[in-house]
């Protein structure tokens, strides 16, 4: 008996797959297909897989074409599955020729032709095309980063921008020289069906407002609205328009991060007891000083580091309470923040600034363990869970693409093709009100001492 043996994620299951799987079984006479596991796909770069490994391996089955069905699940498995299946010939497509000639060594490698004219990329990116716009003060760093990330994402395209500053000197402006720039932003609005809004904290409700109200997809940079029930009206009128409205918190779409939440949840530490995040930065290069470039550090930090308290915790927390240093120059911006929160059973400490630098670590405390995240913990690919017994510790490791970015992107996209909106935010509507709430309470000075 010949075995044969091809892989793929099979995603989107097409004409070309099929045709690929006819000729690979022509070579022999039992064929095994390989389908790749969505954690596999994931750390190497395949993001805009819309249809999970148990759906693939359901519409491979459907075929009729494959006798045996596995999961490759880690880099050079296939060597592992040639030697255990006793595999006679490894065929794959052609446009991977070359790449799998290390084979030969186990079995004979063909590269079979693929059909002209059909990828699941391409199905992906015509079903999902989607035209974003970018708003907001385009001189900020995250801004150049979702302009990168976004050319990794099938079916998004980038139909221009509008400066709400109106810098000309920023460092992004080579990045954008070729995207189209608009007066306004209703002009903006014009030419996209969505948009990533990033400008002053201040501004963000008035131009969400105004872009769903104008039948447009939101992604919004966190806090979506100074006040708690601004947020809420936002996400309100996001649903009477059935348009997805998503918190742009790039951490919530790292994998490693997601899976701490996880854990920590399913007790792996036992009763979480206590966590205590902090996220801090320097003013560099000519934002040093100048506070036109300055945001709050409750608006530039205080998102991330209050996501996995209410993501872990809840959004029922007692009280919250403030310790706030300003600059001596300029009052109304602070170099740092402390916010400690008190839960019936639980507490946590949160720490940001845009004028102190500390260990930027997260550590979630537990009655039998605790998870510890190494700065920056909010761009983490690993984390470690440590016990009292030193020999139970376990470190978990999981790429990290465009620090979250790319997968948030995706979810964006998959979120305006939702019929519901909800299904792939990492962020959920409850968490960002609380968000804004927090940051209202603030401004307001409730709970607030100030230092001198």
């Amino acid at each position: 008996m010949v075995k044969v043996i091809t892989y793929g994620s099979y995603d989107k299951l097409h004409y070309g797959h099929i045709r690929l799987l006819e000729r690979a079984k022509q070579l022999g006479d039992y064929l095994i297909v390989g389908v790749t596991s969505d954690d596999y796909d994931k750390s190497r770069g395949k993001i805009n897989l819309e249809q999970p490994v148990i759906e693939r391996i359901r519409r491979i089955r459907e075929t009729g074409l494959a006798d045996e069905i596995i999961v490759e699940e880690f880099e050079g498995q296939k060597i592992e599955d040639i030697q255990k299946y006793d595999v006679d010939i490894f065929a794959i497509g052609s446009d991977w020729r070359g790449k799998f000639d290390y084979l030969n060594e186990y079995c004979q490698v063909v590269y079979l032709e693929r059909t002209e004219g059909i990828s699941s990329s391409e199905i992906r990116a015509k079903e999902n095309l989607v035209r974003m716009g970018f708003a907001g003060d385009v001189s900020q760093a995250e801004f150049a980063k979702y302009i990168t990330e976004s050319k990794f994402v099938n079916g998004l395209e980038i139909t221009g921008v509008f400066d709400e500053a109106e810098t000309h000197d920023h460092p992004n402006t080579a990045l954008l020289s070729d995207i189209d720039h608009y007066h306004s932003f209703r002009e903006l609005l014009d030419h996209c069906d969505a948009v990533y809004l990033a400008p002053h904290p201040e501004n963000r409700y008035d131009m969400a407002r105004t872009a769903l109200e104008n039948h447009k997809h939101v992604l919004c940079k966190s806090p979506i609205a100074m006040t708690g029930q601004n947020c809420r009206d936002l996400y309100a009128l996001a649903k009477k328009n059935d348009l997805a409205l998503m918190d742009a918190i790039k951490t919530g779409y790292s994998t490693a991060y997601n899976r701490l939440v996880l854990l920590a949840k399913g007790g792996k530490i036992g009763e979480v007891v206590s966590i205590n995040a902090a996220c801090t930065s320097l003013p560099e290069g000519k934002t040093k000083g100048d506070f036109r470039y300055q945001w709050n550090s409750i608006d530039a930090w205080g998102p991330i580091a209050l996501l996995p308290v209410l993501q872990i915790f809840g959004t029922d927390y007692g009280k919250v309470d403030y310790i706030r240093k300003a600059y001596d120059s300029n009052p109304r911006i602070d170099r740092f923040t402390e916010l400690r929160f008190s839960y019936p059973s639980s507490v946590a400490s949160v720490t940001i600034g845009n004028g102190v630098k500390t260990e930027g670590s997260l550590v979630i405390s537990g009655t039998k363990g605790y998870i510890y995240v190494p700065a920056p913990w909010w761009k983490t690919d690993y984390f470690e869970i440590r016990f009292e017994d030193a020999a139970n510790n376990k470190r978990y490791f999981y790429q990290l693409d465009g620090e979250g970015i790319r997968n948030e992107l995706v979810a964006f996209i998959k979120e305006i093709k939702d019929e519901h909106h909800y299904h792939f935010s990492r962020v959920d509507a409850d968490v960002s009100v609380s968000i804004s709430k927090i940051v209202e309470d603030y401004y307001q000075g409730n709970h607030v001492v100030l230092l001198s």
